[in-house]
């Protein structure tokens, strides 16, 4: 069913009444998600679970309820899908602690986490402050309430599915157990900062970087997920020689020179590797395709400037970003001129 079968044939106000009845008979069932599958930048493939549109008005109903409750809960540390929290904030958390004193960064990345969230364990944080039976039922349909893909039925006894609109939330509970741990007792190891499932430590020493590694693999042993090998790394900022990436920007001390032949490290920080390229694609997306050629100039400058002032936004961090801006936008003069 679609939103605009909804708004022209069902009537909306109609349509959430409709809702609201089968909430009070109890005779609300959620449908599987549709699996969808996109492609990330390592060729791999990210599986979306996309809720019929009934459900995610249901989701939203509960969420704009139960958010305020879990929120009072969680750490500063966290940035990821909260309310008056963004990149922006995560990426300023690790300038102000980096110029204290972080040589040594602990990068983690989990694999797979929101397919192999437990749910008994996650309804276990939910009930810690929820106690209606009505709503903890609801969030456990969702869990349940599995997904189609080819015309095929799956069942879902792990995760929860990327593309609803309360597993951003419920993923972020699930972590929080990590937040409040690691404040309780080992914030003088080093400074977490997380952004959903991608997170940072920053330590001044390599000992308590590695410490931080072996906490992190006892939390997430609790937890039954998995920190992922291949792309986790433990980072020596110390020289110009080694940074790390983080919610599409890389940070790195990079030296520089003062009066009197003084030389310090300052962090730098800039669009990594793989924003580049992913903005690249996205001009080239917008301005190649042949049926396009038939479109006015205005046409494409109103398609092409929200993504260019979007990625200007979210990598504008610092003067030294600005030759990598000026790439991007030599790159877009070229794609206009090809159209």
């Amino acid at each position: 069913m679609t939103i605009d079968h909804i708004v022209k044939v069902i009537g909306e106000e109609r349509f959430v009444d409709e809702i609201q009845t089968t909430l009070r008979n109890g005779e609300y069932r959620p449908l599987p998600a549709r699996r969808k599958e996109i492609p990330k930048a390592d060729g791999k493939m990210r599986p979306l679970g996309i809720p019929a549109i009934r459900d995610r008005v249901v989701q939203m109903a509960t969420k704009i309820m139960v958010e305020p409750i879990f929120e009072a809960d969680f750490k500063d540390c966290s940035y990821g899908f909260r309310p008056k929290r963004s990149q922006h904030g995560a990426i300023r958390h690790i300038r102000r602690a980096v110029k204290k004193g972080v040589y040594w960064v602990v990068d983690i990345d989990i694999r797979g986490y929101f397919d192999n969230i437990a749910h008994d364990k996650l309804m276990q944080l939910v009930e810690q402050r929820i106690s209606d039976r009505r709503v903890l039922k609801l969030i456990r349909q969702w869990l349940k309430a599995g997904f189609v893909k080819d015309d095929q039925f799956h069942e879902t006894d792990l995760g929860s599915p990327q593309g609803g609109v309360i597993s951003p939330l419920l993923s972020n509970l699930y972590l929080n157990y990590l937040d409040t741990i690691w404040e309780k007792k080992f914030a003088e190891t080093g400074t977490m900062v997380r952004f959903a499932d991608d997170l940072v430590i920053l330590c001044r020493t390599k000992e308590q970087a590695l410490r931080a590694i072996d906490v992190l693999k006892a939390v997430f042993g609790k937890l039954e997920v998995e920190m992922n090998r291949e792309k986790s790394k433990l980072i020596k900022l110390w020289d110009d020689k080694q940074g790390f990436d983080f919610l599409g920007i890389h940070h790195r001390k990079i030296r520089k020179k003062l009066k009197g032949n003084k030389t310090v490290s300052i962090l730098r920080s800039y669009p990594s590797k793989k924003a580049m390229k992913s903005m690249r694609q996205k001009v080239k997306e917008t301005t190649e395709p042949r049926n396009r050629l038939y479109w006015t100039m205005n046409q494409m400058v109103a398609e092409l400037n929200p993504k260019i002032q979007g990625w200007k936004n979210d990598h504008a961090f610092d003067s030294f970003a600005d030759p990598f801006l000026n790439k991007i936008d030599w790159y877009i003069r070229k794609r206009l001129t090809l159209f």
